[in-house]
């Protein structure tokens, strides 16, 4: 079995499933029906496993995301992406690491399930235009028209500035300290003007039903939370430094955008649904 192409490249099917449904619970059930395919395949007729089983998965996250894209309509509240540990060593690939977190899959949400698609095997696994198209159904040149579009409208809503990760790292630490301590002034110097929250809980845990805009509100909101046993602690989320808060039994996991020393918006995950895995680190791979 580990010689088996779908056991070797398993962590490049499950990133591809992820980054097209946000889910790990889904990309697993993905990945579970793209390995009933593979067992029934003549393997001798298959040229090249990798691309092969990346074709399997995609046709699986699509019609998965399809039926997904119906019932999150009734979603309570905000809905984020389900936030995975990762090691540090996922931040060495660059690209990897932004097509992973919760912020660019936040802004994936935004597209079509066919240009989704087309736009993560092609900007993040550089999948040639032909076999994405034999992956998604549609000719090489209406990928290519799919594949700008997709390119324009996430350019258009992703974090314009890519900071270091030692400066992320540092934001990070700031704003968990000040959120530890409850100091309006603390959250408001590490807040810049404009930051905007997001939070999700799924209608299983207290969350802001609509996002939160302004230094003044958000610091408000978080500065106000009841500090009975509270802790936060620094971990890896999808690729970058993040927080988990933890109070009265219940835990949020919390991701960070920082542009220019600042907090511009705040990814905050408290579905207990979308928190079982953040205590076994997630593999990705491209």
């Amino acid at each position: 079995m580990s010689d088996d192409p779908f056991v070797t490249h398993r962590s490049l099917l499950f990133t591809v499933a992820y980054e097209m449904l946000g889910s790990a619970a889904d990309a697993e059930d993905v990945l579970q029906e793209s390995w009933l395919r593979w067992a029934d395949v003549d393997r001798a007729q298959v040229r090249d496993p990798r691309a092969y089983l990346v074709r399997v998965v995609t046709r699986q996250a699509l019609n998965r995301l399809r039926t997904l894209s119906r019932s999150r309509e009734d979603y309570v509240g905000e809905w984020l992406p389900e936030p995975l540990l990762t090691s540090p060593d996922v931040a060495e690939d660059v690209e990897l690491a932004e097509s992973v977190s919760i912020a660019m899959l936040t802004v994936l949400e935004t597209l079509a399930p066919t240009e989704r698609a087309v736009f993560v095997l092609r900007e993040v696994f550089e999948v040639p235009y032909d076999e994405i198209a034999e992956a998604v159904g549609k000719s090489a040149a209406a990928v290519r028209q799919i594949a700008r579009r997709a390119r324009e409208h996430v350019a258009a809503r992703q974090p314009r500035v890519r900071v270091s990760r030692s400066e992320q790292q540092a934001v990070v630490e700031r704003f968990l300290l000040a959120l530890r301590n409850g100091q309006l002034l603390e959250l408001m110097e590490v807040l810049a003007p404009d930051v905007v929250l997001v939070a999700d809980g799924g209608g299983l845990a207290a969350a802001a039903p609509t996002p939160v805009h302004g230094a003044e509100l958000v610091a408000a909101l978080l500065a106000r939370a009841d500090r009975a046993a509270f802790e936060t602690t620094a971990l890896w989320l999808n690729g970058a430094p993040a927080g988990r808060i933890e109070r009265d039994g219940r835990q949020a996991a919390v991701s960070l955008v920082v542009e220019n020393g600042r907090v511009t918006r705040i990814y905050a995950t408290a579905n207990p649904r979308k928190l079982t895995r953040l205590d076994e680190p997630t593999e990705f791979a491209r």
